[in-house]
């Protein structure tokens, strides 16, 4: 059930794998997907994970022209994510809909969104896959490693709760803000 008012219809959830993972080491990333895309039960926000360059997940929310946020930059919305928000934009698509920062709308919903976003890329929290194999990429992963030897890679799962973690943030934004 989606909230009452929700300005989304129902979107498709849709899974998408483009990265080429035979090199990369073994690890929960070689399974995952690299983008997913749903609509938060609780919010009926768009909600996205899409697999970075570095190999790690960001997570997205797309917010409404309606929301009292939509325009505005991530430092000027005081919301907490995974590391903080680091991304607010419009639709960032990309060649495919499987690529980019940017949803399939469902029926009779707006493409019109403004999306607010987080990496799970911080170099003293968060381990990225390694995808470049060259002697500077791997010198400095050992000098990494001993500075921040607690590192872990953010799972498909943790970044799908801190995205609708997010979504809640928002939508109580929405409903508090008088414009």
């Amino acid at each position: 059930m989606y909230p009452a008012g929700n300005l989304f219809c129902h979107m498709e959830t849709k899974q998408y794998k483009t990265w080429d993972k035979s090199r990369w080491e073994d690890g929960p990333w070689k399974d995952e997907p690299d983008k997913v895309q749903w609509q938060d039960p609780i919010t009926g926000y768009p909600c996205l994970v899409v697999r970075a360059g570095h190999g790690g997940l960001c997570g997205y929310v797309g917010v409404p022209e309606s929301h009292p946020d939509y325009g505005k930059s991530c430092d000027d919305v005081p919301v907490e994510a995974h590391g903080g928000t680091n991304f607010s934009d419009s639709c960032q698509p990309g060649p495919s809909e499987a690529y980019g920062i940017c949803h399939v709308p469902g029926p009779g919903e707006s493409d019109k969104i403004w999306w607010f976003g987080f990496d799970c890329a911080h170099s003293s929290i968060d381990l990225t896959p390694k995808i470049i194999r060259d002697p500077w990429t791997l010198e400095c992963e050992a000098l990494m490693e001993q500075a921040f030897p607690n590192r872990k890679y953010r799972t498909l799962e943790f970044v799908r709760a801190e995205v609708s973690h997010l979504a809640r943030q928002l939508k109580c934004r929405e409903q508090i803000i008088d414009r």
